[in-house]
């Protein structure tokens, strides 16, 4: 059965006019007919791949205490460590245990009239036991930070508008997140969801993974795997940029099951949004490309426009009910907030 995820080479943008409007059709047809890609050329040596993939087998190699001594309910940013069966997708436990991880930044001083949202901003928690940890894991963000600015710029070129164009969307103080995750074998697990089927709310995702198959695509309503292939990584489009399309571009459908019994799946995504105060502006596209675009299909009021740190905030309210009823029980329900 031939491929049906395409694999694109970023380096093709600098390989001259004509290979660069190649990639940028292929760059939106990819996008447009599927919404994932792996992408090969973007430059992260082989040799930060194994170190990123490596501090992440480190962590969880752990004793279960040195986990739990960053246990994510501890952080109002909704950083830190969550056991398999700790996070929900549409409700239903996700089989996977993990680190959260997000730009290290001061935290905003709260007071009258300071929207709830900017509770997000803070410090990451790092495990004393394992130091080197910290700088692996934000070298890693910072290398698919610039790798995901320079596909953003290419989505852009893509469908006809200026390289900058979302520039101002993310400059200054975007809300990256990425995550360490460990998917345990069949056996140690209370179900197949080590996901369950969402769309990603970002702008795109960045997924390094192992050599262990799990993530499945939605496509045309049977589930595709997307196995690993040594070196790229796998991207997809996030409901941000569907938005900005107007349904041009569509955020897919995916998900990842668990491995089977005596094996695990290590891997790393890296989620590019847009910062949490921003507009979201919808793209004039070209009168070819607007005839084409469908609408989005994510919410027909199009909340994230106007609000995406709001929205934000309600996702991991809903992922994350022990956190919320820690750090934002003023904002639950009476029955929520008793748990």
């Amino acid at each position: 059965m031939p491929r049906i995820v395409p694999v694109l080479d970023l380096s093709r943008l600098e390989q001259g006019a004509s290979e660069r409007r190649t990639f940028l059709a292929d760059l939106r047809s990819a996008s447009r007919d599927i919404g994932f890609f792996y992408l090969a050329g973007h430059g992260i040596p082989w040799a930060d791949i194994s170190e990123t993939l490596a501090a992440s087998r480190g962590f969880f190699a752990l004793p279960e205490a040195d986990k739990l001594s960053i246990e994510m309910v501890n952080s109002s940013q909704f950083r830190g460590y969550t056991r398999a069966g700790g996070e929900l997708t549409r409700g239903s436990a996700d089989w996977r245990e993990q680190l959260d991880i997000g730009v290290e930044r001061p935290p905003i001083a709260q007071g009258p009239g300071i929207p709830a949202w900017t509770r997000l901003q803070g410090p990451n928690q790092w495990p004393s036991a394992l130091p080197e940890l910290k700088p692996a894991l934000l070298a890693w963000q910072a290398k698919a930070t610039a790798v995901a600015i320079r596909l953003l710029k290419a989505f852009a070129l893509s469908l006809d508008q200026a390289e900058d164009a979302f520039d101002p969307i993310y400059r200054g103080e975007p809300n990256h997140r990425m995550k360490i995750v460990r998917y345990p074998g069949r056996e140690a697990t209370g179900g197949d969801q080590g996901v369950g089927a969402h769309k990603d709310g970002g702008f795109l995702t960045l997924l390094l993974q192992d050599d262990n198959k799990g993530l499945q695509v939605d496509y045309d309503g049977s589930w595709v795997d997307v196995e690993p292939i040594p070196g790229t990584l796998v991207v997809n489009i996030g409901e941000l940029l569907e938005l900005a399309s107007n349904g041009y571009l569509r955020a897919t459908v995916h998900r990842v099951v668990t491995p089977p019994a005596g094996v695990e799946r290590i891997s790393v995504p890296f989620f590019f949004s847009a910062r949490l105060d921003a507009t979201i502006p919808l793209l004039e596209l070209p009168e070819e490309l607007a005839a084409q675009a469908r609408g989005p299909a994510s919410d027909p009021d199009n909340p994230l426009f106007r609000d995406v740190g709001t929205n934000v905030l309600k996702s991991r309210l809903r992922s994350h009910p022990d956190v919320a009823r820690r750090h934002y029980a003023d904002l639950l329900e009476p029955e929520t907030r008793a748990g």
